[in-house]
């Protein structure tokens, strides 16, 4: 397979890299980890001013009828200043549950809202969760922008429910979360009324499909910022007379995280253009992108902590908010082992 950007994805790359370079500044990101995790005034000019939140979604749903190469390149731009965005959750899982699974009535009500910004929705998946018909009860420890949402999309991997976060019955708990750009909720349910979803194996792997393309190809946006930032400093701290990155260990550990991000980069966009061209290899490269790009994004942030020195250990830099949501990415949406082990049994077959 080769790949390159058409004129089209490199205009979306140039403009979805300009906005966010000039709104997720490091100041309103953390004004945001203050409050619910979410700068609003940055989602409303993501969703409505620049236009870019249905990207991924088909236009048959309200969407931009663009694929994953699109939402891969607008999740890369958001990674790389750790935008305060409910992203993830609302557009890359619950709003392509919707529109691959829904019905109609379903898309007509809640995807232009999704899209547009003015509902947040929560997506998580309870193995126990116990439906007495259409009313459900269970519930998650671990819903991102869980407090935030307006609309929860709820599966037990067979059926997919959408249940109104104001629905009788339904509490939400703040977690305490080690990235707090990216809070998590405990969602419980009891007795709930859900809204089934009527083709739920198209809703689950197009939430699944998405989920793990955004994670990677945010990973790899925040891999690469911490390498240009590394870079920069070297250029600036001076040490026993000269910039540090003259340094040959200093300039040995960029280099390998320069490789390894390349490495990500082919991963990421190897499984975006599989499921757009819908190969044969699809289901492999999108777990081998989710967990080669989020175990180089943890490496690459503990390198950029390491290589920055004492002040990178501080909180007033901000080295420490891509550690933490490289951290957090690694382990959700299943860890790196996970994605490995489904990588040798497309392989091996009952030999894993």
């Amino acid at each position: 397979m080769e790949f390159a950007f058409s004129d089209e994805q490199m205009m979306i790359a140039e403009t979805a890299g300009a906005f966010f370079a000039e709104n997720a500044t490091s100041d309103r990101t953390r004004k945001a980890m203050a409050t619910d995790g979410i700068d609003r005034a940055l989602w409303h000019g993501f969703c409505q001013e620049l236009g870019l939140s249905g990207i991924g979604l088909p236009e048959s749903a309200g969407g931009a009828g663009l694929g994953m190469v699109e939402l891969a390149i607008i999740a890369q731009a958001a990674g790389a200043q750790v935008a305060a965005l409910p992203m993830l959750g609302s557009l890359a899982q619950a709003a392509q549950a919707v529109a691959a699974g829904g019905g109609e009535a379903q898309q007509t009500q809640w995807l232009p809202q999704l899209i547009s910004g003015e509902a947040i929705a929560g997506y998580f998946h309870d193995a126990a969760l116990h439906a007495d018909g259409d009313r459900l009860t269970g519930g998650s420890r671990f819903v991102t922008h869980g407090a935030s949402a307006d609309l929860f999309v709820v599966t037990d991997m067979r059926q997919v429910w959408l249940v109104r976060a104001d629905a009788p019955g339904v509490s939400v708990t703040p977690q305490t979360s080690m990235d707090q750009t990216r809070p998590l909720a405990h969602v419980r349910l009891n007795n709930v009324p859900g809204e089934r979803l009527s083709n739920p194996t198209a809703a689950l792997a197009a939430a699944h499909r998405a989920a793990f393309i955004t994670a990677a190809a945010e990973a790899l946006g925040g891999a690469q910022a911490c390498l240009d930032r590394t870079v920069a400093y070297s250029k600036e701290r001076i040490q026993f007379g000269r910039p540090i990155g003259s340094f040959q260990a200093y300039k040995h550990r960029l280099a390998d995280m320069m490789v390894e991000i390349e490495q990500a980069r082919s991963a990421v966009y190897w499984a975006a253009c599989a499921i757009d061209e819908g190969a044969d290899d699809a289901a492999m490269a999108v777990h081998a992108a989710k967990s080669f790009a989020t175990d180089t994004y943890f490496r690459c942030a503990g390198d950029m902590i390491q290589l920055h020195g004492g002040i990178g250990f501080t909180w007033e830099h901000d080295a420490h908010l891509f550690f933490k949501r490289a951290r957090s990415l690694q382990t959700m949406l299943g860890s790196g082992d996970w994605h490995r082990e489904r990588i040798a049994a497309m392989i091996l077959g009952e030999a894993a």
